[in-house]
């Protein structure tokens, strides 16, 4: 059973039933999920490309460039340089990469005992940080030159954070 099925056939109704909501629609859903990653000191267009590449091979997905703002001199950038980036996911990739982090990746992390709750904000979106891409099993040990860091945010349509921690808790989000 995948992750969607298992949201719409058993996580939905038994919000439904414990809180009482009336609609299907007063429950919570996961709309889309944002991975990100900062190149920090990569200044070279070629690393900067097989990082693109390799969260392109995590997401499933070509990843957009994200622009510096305004320029900072002591970060030695400037205006319009590429400093991350972003890739938004839903639908069916959506569900696809959740599950591979869920069942995969997180497991694989070093020293995991569990997300704290506190990840979770007033609105119900969960952020987990990722200290290396190397966890996914799209990442080859041998040829990896660059090792980054990720930002997974999972956003919810929830207006309560215990309504979304629930809804995390039964789709089997590790939470501590």
């Amino acid at each position: 059973m995948d992750l969607k099925e298992k949201y719409e056939k058993k996580v939905r109704p038994a919000l439904m039933k414990k809180y009482s909501l009336s609609s299907p629609l007063a429950v919570p859903r996961i709309s889309k999920v944002v991975v990100n990653t900062g190149i920090g000191r990569v200044r070279e267009d070629k690393d900067q490309e097989i990082i693109s590449r390799e969260l392109a091979l995590i997401t499933g997905q070509k990843p957009s460039a994200r622009p510096a703002r305004k320029s900072i001199a002591s970060f030695k950038t400037r205006q319009g340089m590429t400093i991350g980036y972003k890739v938004t996911l839903r639908g069916k990739r959506m569900y696809d990469f959740l599950s591979r982090l869920l069942n995969v990746a997180l497991p694989r992390t070093r020293d995991f005992g569990g997300l704290e709750e506190t990840s979770v904000d007033e609105r119900g979106n969960l952020t987990i940080g990722i200290r290396e891409q190397i966890v996914f099993p799209e990442m080859s040990g041998e040829d990896l030159r660059n090792i980054f860091g990720l930002e997974v945010s999972l956003v919810t349509d929830s207006k309560n954070r215990e309504l979304a921690l629930q809804m995390y808790k039964l789709l089997g989000v590790p939470l501590k």
